[in-house]
């Protein structure tokens, strides 16, 4: 597998980009649109703390085993949530996509779908991943939905896995994706991203 390298993904209506300190304030502003950082079960940075966010996501860039982006809406330019891949281990081909969140008025539209299209197809087809992960707290009920929509398959649940940031602990639950089964999947989302949304 080629190491993830910063690059733009682009489609018509969403662009991926390398998440640079610059983008501190309008990754707040998306924040804001529903004030995401008062979910307990997501890792959204509350008001204050988007720089430190972003400085965590690039020392795992520079560390090798994260690769961080924005998500742009195309039409308007403005910045409206993120993404990242993450616990990228070269050695046997595997990496991870999380970190996800958008601005409330962005969930349940063609964003993130549009988006995961975009990071699969480049692990499985440019960076030759033969698997590609996602791992979500056990009580985001709206993330493991969206991540089985996506074609992904659970793979089980590590128990008492990972602090919450109100310091709880929680169980993580794990979904995989084979790049056997990527075909089959890519074809899936592209016919769902050409259907009209109601």
């Amino acid at each position: 597998m080629r190491k993830p390298e910063p690059i733009v993904l682009q489609s018509a209506a969403v662009r991926l980009e390398p998440i640079t300190s610059d983008h501190a304030a309008a990754l707040e502003g998306a924040a804001r649109d529903g004030e995401l950082w008062n979910l307990r079960i997501t890792s959204v940075p509350a008001p204050g703390e988007t720089v430190a966010y972003i400085e965590t996501a690039l020392r795992g860039q520079a560390d090798g085993h994260m690769l961080p982006f924005v998500a742009v809406d195309t039409a308007s330019g403005r910045v409206i949530g993120t993404t990242r891949y993450h616990d990228i281990v070269p050695a046997v081909e595997r990496l991870e996509i999380g970190y996800t969140w958008y601005g409330r008025s962005w969930q349940r539209t063609h964003v993130n779908t549009t988006c995961k299209l975009m990071l699969m197809t480049h692990a499985f087809e440019v960076l030759g991943a033969k698997l590609v992960g996602w791992r979500t707290d056990n009580y985001n009920f709206a993330s493991q939905r969206a991540i089985e929509r996506l074609g992904a398959r659970k793979d089980g649940v590590l128990r008492h896995h990972a602090l919450r940031r109100d310091g709880t602990v929680r169980d993580t639950v794990m979904y995989s994706l084979a790049a056997g089964e990527w075909p089959e999947v890519k074809a899936h989302l592209q016919d769902q991203l050409a259907k009209p949304r109601a």
